[in-house]
């Protein structure tokens, strides 16, 4: 199955979503990273105007030709003046950029109020002051529940943080649904499960364990993981997050102001992940990879030791999405990806 664009379905040709993103503006912060250069990916096949937002304008993966007319921007999503410059022709914002470590969130929480909050209340203070209609698309994530008592988890758990982090993107959520609330944006909100899938370089070891283990097999490094590895993940492919997001934005009137859980629906052991990884890039490069279990080290995080899967019903019955990339079939592509790359030298 190659990478879902905008003319991939519906009677052969297009996507359920690709018309209403037709000749308009589309904001993607965050646009060098995994979901975002998947986004911009996703769309290249229409005729609509993409401004793609980061800190760094290099290391966003862009599809050879596209009819999009995609504009690179580096800026500081803290600004005001960058908000107000970017939002004036926008139709769809889809707020991706973020700082992603519940770690660093904790050893500087002014930090990440700057990055993970702030941003959005600009987004919201903008909307308010000029009275733009203008849809958002908010990548939140399943950590906002804190540990969940049971398995799977819906939209009816209450929210209880336990990391700044957490806290700072529920904050981030709420500036939302009051925006979308008191009618001066359409909103909702993707609280992601475990995201993985080809894309940038993985760097950051708190989150995109999958790709980082991947990276680590094929370049010949033992794979860790902490304890017996039985804690529970739900990891979700980045091209079925990618058509979640373009799914909701096309049925905006129906998802504005909500909240929604994204997952496959289905869960792994941590350790059983890491060992499918082992066993199909060996398969791949002929090369075997060790798995290593060690204690967990000093200053864990609560938040790690979680079971989680989601339960997406009420996504799929407000757009009709629902996950079509197995673990086994995501590894696989995820592996093909890396490995391509690290025989072309970039890995």
């Amino acid at each position: 199955m190659s990478a879902v664009t905008g003319r991939d379905r519906v009677n052969g040709d297009r996507e359920p979503w690709g018309f209403c993103y037709e000749g308009k503006t589309l904001i993607v912060t965050g646009g060098s990273g995994q979901i975002g250069s998947a986004l911009i990916r996703a769309l290249s096949d229409l005729r609509c105007r993409i401004i793609s937002v980061s800190r760094s304008t290099a290391g966003g993966e862009r599809p050879v030709t596209s009819r999009a007319d995609l504009t690179e921007i580096q800026g500081d999503i803290r600004d005001r003046t960058l908000w107000a410059k970017l939002l004036q022709d926008a139709d769809f914002v889809f707020h991706f950029a973020a700082q992603t470590s519940a770690y660093r969130a904790n050893a500087d929480p002014s930090a990440d109020f700057e990055v993970n909050a702030l941003p959005v209340l600009r987004l919201l203070e903008f909307c308010q002051a000029q009275s733009k209609s203008l849809g958002v698309l908010f990548a939140g994530t399943s950590t906002e529940i804190g540990l969940p008592p049971r398995v799977p988890v819906d939209e009816s758990f209450a929210e209880c943080p336990i990391t700044i982090y957490d806290v700072h993107k529920l904050l981030a959520e709420k500036y939302l649904m009051l925006g979308a609330s008191t009618g001066v944006m359409q909103a909702t909100v993707l609280r992601l499960t475990n995201v993985y899938g080809p894309g940038p370089r993985a760097r950051d070891t708190g989150r995109g364990i999958l790709n980082l283990m991947i990276q680590r097999a094929i370049h010949g490094e033992s794979l860790t993981v902490y304890g017996d590895g039985t804690f529970v993940r739900d990891y979700v492919f980045i091209d079925d997050v990618a058509r979640a997001f373009l799914l909701a934005g096309a049925r905006m009137d129906a998802v504005s102001g909500k909240f929604f859980v994204i997952g496959s629906g289905r869960g792994r052991p941590i350790g059983e992940a890491v060992k499918l990884i082992a066993e199909r890039t060996a398969r791949k490069i002929g090369r075997p990879a060790t798995v290593t279990h060690l204690p967990p080290p000093e200053g864990l995080l609560a938040i790690e030791q979680r079971n989680f899967v989601a339960d997406t019903t009420r996504f799929r019955e407000a757009t009709g999405w629902k996950p079509e990339v197995s673990l086994e079939e995501g590894i696989d592509r995820t592996i093909d990806h890396y490995w391509d790359r690290e025989q072309a030298g970039q890995l």
